[in-house]
């Protein structure tokens, strides 16, 4: 699709909504654009189809879930993608003068920072519970995520990363997650998919450590 003509149509102001709210539900988009909640949700479902939009549950008091919609990594190619593209010539050039080293060293001093940030956000004692932190953390962050329950801990699911492509030639990009995960969580943790690899997602399953 012509990415300035998409943009003017309603689906194309909802992506671009989602892409400035991180998430929102039918509801919250309807008032942004005084639609009723019905008509936004014939277009979400044509979005979801497309691939440009996923919806998850999530909890905003002690009733049921309201279901948010956020963007996917394919509808982050609708929009200019010249940080991924920096990002990948500036460990280019790292690498070439400092060798594999000087890449590590760089995401290594990154990842300290993020670990420094999971502590303040990831305070809870019950496993569950710091799952959750994690996850809405990287909401905050930009990151379309998720966790579901599966036999023994938690998947954590990460529909977008603004990263994929300089993860592709520099894997050093993902040791920043598993450092949080490991500082946030302990125990255990597994990626099974890779959105740098083909995947769908990025997917890690959790085992945390009681505390």
């Amino acid at each position: 699709m012509h990415a300035d003509r998409f943009f003017q149509t309603t689906r194309g102001k909802i992506v671009s909504e989602l892409r400035r709210r991180g998430s929102a539900s039918a509801t919250d988009l309807a008032q942004s654009f005084g639609l009723s909640p019905n008509a936004v949700r014939q277009q979400l479902v044509v979005l979801e189809r497309d691939g440009l939009v996923a919806e998850t549950p999530v909890r905003r008091g002690p009733t049921k879930p309201t279901y948010e919609f956020s963007l996917t990594t394919e509808a982050d190619k609708l929009f200019p993608q010249a940080y991924d593209k920096m990002l990948t010539a500036v460990l280019r050039e790292v690498r070439s003068q400092f060798g594999t080293a000087g890449v590590e060293q760089v995401f290594g001093g990154l990842s300290r920072r993020a670990v420094d940030r999971a502590r303040l956000a990831v305070t809870a004692s019950e496993p569950e519970e710091r799952v959750a932190q994690l996850t809405e953390m990287l909401r905050k962050s930009g990151v379309v995520a998720e966790y579901s329950l599966i036999d023994g801990g938690f998947a954590l699911h990460e529909h977008n990363c603004p990263y994929s492509s300089a993860a592709k030639e520099h894997p050093e990009v993902c040791q920043v997650i598993h450092h949080v995960i490991d500082e946030a969580l302990g125990g255990e943790h597994t990626q099974t998919e890779s959105l740098a690899h083909g995947g769908k997602e990025c997917r890690f399953e959790l085992h945390p450590a009681e505390r």
